[in-house]
């Protein structure tokens, strides 16, 4: 090939398909030649004529695949084993590939100055087919050269993102760390910037509102003008500023009221977030659980992929009939292609052929193959499910141990996450898995009606589709409910070891009973852990920034030269989110199993030398209870 540095494309109308930019190659034969051709021809046209045209035979068959030199083979079996192309067009190399002369005559678009040329199957076909196949091609080098480039940058660049990420790691861990001091200063900051914001916007408005006064039309109101596409029409009014300061009045109030009545279970919430960044501390290894759990899913994931294409995959390949002729009444018709070539269906229809369409059979397992897939996606739900259930239940039992030790951390067992992990293997496998499986049950139907909302969705039934709509928002919010009552069971189950059914039970009522404290710890727990993962993506995402666009004078030298610095920058991003994720949900399944343990404790005990209280000093003080048998916290 030392002389054929050129690639030739045997069907390159194939390159106008979309499935170029998935597989990034355009899906014909491709081989290297000398030159591109310089005429129109088809292999039909020179087979027919290569007994007294051997100059027109030996011109085409170098573009056929090296060694080919049987004329008298049949086109359908030339074009089946791809042998010869079916045409060629004049070509001229451009970017070591043969693309079509393309001309321009009188505005008409144009190819060796014909606006039509024959496909080799039958048809006429226009030159602007074959613009948009050389556009498929361009489209492919193009993102070749985007996907080459962004492998450069990857592999001259992912050891510092490594660091970012392992920064990352750091800096969540501080911030989970700090949060037993600044929980409460982070959150008052916030509220009190909130109704400074608040205050201003009402300040803002009662300046417009005053400041229109006299002004001719300012004083008409939103009825009169009617419906207006530009909104700043409204903004003349004095009406409009006027409503917008009752708003934001209403708010302000409603605002201050909840944190008037509401200050002590705030207090408490805050209290347990810092209780909970102090569980933490004493026990370390739980940040590092959610490997296990990522790596259980990802064995899931396989799991139900293999399984996937095996199914998909399974039963014998059938082959049909693919006609170049649109009249050919065995178009589409299932083949054998071992017998193709002795039927009458070549001769009826010149160049068909009897491809491969797909996996399939007649057979009663075939029928039910779409079964067998959706039950493959069940337990594949169940396993997911499973996995996240094992992984609440391990962290429940690790935190209930800290709290439930008289004196911390003299009293908290040893290894306590490989503990609870035994103990969740060992007696609370059948509780995790039918919590797993109502849940994944829940999904299935879920994953259904999208099916079904997909399939239906051309029909101009209105009240089909309203149905459908209210149905998914059902099991929408119904996923959710149960998604929250298994939290709370599984921790119910680490504390009791109960089965499931009952500690979903308690776990539900103990939380009814307690429903304003579960609402402003939520809220609470949200706000900061939000705050916490912008904070950490965000100020690494920054220091990713001026590392990799070398401002930063000290490292200059030692950032990569890249192509795109976007690419390691979304990285490290996208995954300091991930991790701080990852520890961050360790905290919230520690604050949710320490809040519940808080709420048995109240119930449980008063604080009495007979039944004294488990909560920390700082709890005892919020709650203005005095414990009579004071232990160490």
């Amino acid at each position: 090939h030392r002389n054929k540095t050129i690639l030739f494309y045997f069907n390159i109308l194939k390159c106008a398909s979309p499935i170029v930019l998935i597989n990034l190659q355009c899906p014909t034969t491709q081989l290297c030649v000398s030159k591109c051709p310089d005429r129109f021809a088809t292999y039909i046209d020179v087979q027919a004529s290569y007994r007294y045209k051997p100059d027109q035979w030996n011109y085409f068959r170098q573009f056929c695949k090296p060694g080919f030199n049987n004329p008298r083979k049949s086109v359908a079996q030339v074009l089946r084993d791809e042998d010869c192309p079916s045409m060629i067009i004049p070509s001229r190399p451009f970017l070591k590939r043969c693309f079509p002369d393309f001309s321009t005559k009188n505005g008409v678009l144009t190819v060796a100055n014909q606006t039509t040329f024959k496909d080799g199957r039958g048809k006429i076909r226009n030159v602007t087919d074959l613009r948009e196949a050389a556009n498929g091609i361009n489209n492919v080098l193009d993102a070749r050269s985007v996907g080459m480039k962004v492998f450069e940058d990857y592999a001259i660049s992912w050891y510092w993102i490594l660091i970012g990420l392992f920064i990352a790691m750091i800096v969540s861990l501080l911030f989970l760390v700090l949060l037993r001091f600044t929980a409460g200063v982070l959150f008052w900051i916030f509220i009190f910037g909130v109704i400074g914001i608040i205050g201003y916007g009402i300040w803002h408005c009662y300046w417009e509102y005053d400041h229109l006064k006299g002004i001719p039309g300012s004083d008409l109101t939103v009825y009169d003008i009617g419906f207006q596409t530009d909104f700043r029409v409204y903004l003349q009014l004095r009406q409009t500023w006027l409503a917008f300061m009752i708003i934001l009045c209403g708010v302000e109030v409603i605002i201050i009221l909840m944190l008037i009545f509401l200050r002590n279970r705030i207090r408490i919430a805050i209290a347990l977030l810092k209780e909970g960044s102090r569980a933490i501390g004493y026990i370390m290894s739980t940040l590092f659980y959610p490997i296990v759990t990522f790596i259980l899913i990802a064995i899931c994931i396989s799991y139900w992929a293999v399984t996937a294409v095996f199914l998909a995959t399974s039963g014998e390949p059938v082959y049909k009939v693919m006609a170049n002729q649109t009249l050919c009444k065995y178009a589409n018709l299932t083949c054998d292609p071992e017998t193709f070539n002795t039927t009458n269906v070549t001769k009826l229809c010149p160049g068909a052929q009897c491809t491969f369409a797909f996996y399939g059979g007649e057979s009663l397992y075939h029928k039910y193959i779409f079964i067998f897939q959706l039950a493959n996606a069940f337990v594949f739900l169940w396993l997911v499910n499973f996995a996240i259930a094992l992984g609440q239940c391990t962290l429940a039992g690790a935190f209930a141990s800290y709290y439930w030790a008289s004196r911390k951390p003299a009293d908290i067992p040893l290894w306590p996450l490989f503990s609870s992990f035994g103990r969740a293997i060992r007696y609370h496998t059948g509780s995790l898995a039918f919590g797993a499986l109502i849940l994944a049950i829940v999904q299935l139907i879920r994953v259904i009606l999208e099916y079904l909302d997909h399939k239906l969705k051309g029909t101009q039934n209105s009240f089909t589709r309203f149905l459908l709509c209210c149905l998914k928002c059902c099991f929408w919010c119904l996923e959710k409910f149960l998604k929250f009552i298994n939290r709370n069971a599984y921790i119910m189950i680490a504390i009791y070891g109960k089965n499931f059914c009952t500690s979903a039970r308690e776990a539900f009522f103990l939380l009814m009973r307690n429903v304003v404290r579960v609402a402003v710890l939520d809220k609470v727990t949200d706000f900061l852990l939000f705050l916490g993962k912008i904070l950490v993506a965000g100020g690494v995402g920054v220091l990713a920034f001026f590392f990799f666009t070398r401002r930063i004078p000290v490292f200059a030298q030692e950032a990569p030269a890249l192509n795109y610095y976007w690419v390691p920058l979304l990285t490290v991003i996208i995954g300091s989110y991930l991790v701080a994720h990852g520890f961050f949900s360790v905290y919230a399944m520690c604050v949710d199993t320490l809040f519940l343990c808080f709420c048995e404790d109240l119930e449980r005990n008063d604080g009495s030398t007979a039944k004294p209280y488990f909560m920390s000093a700082s709890l005892h003080r919020i709650l203005g209870k005095k414990e009579l048998s004071p232990k160490k916290a």
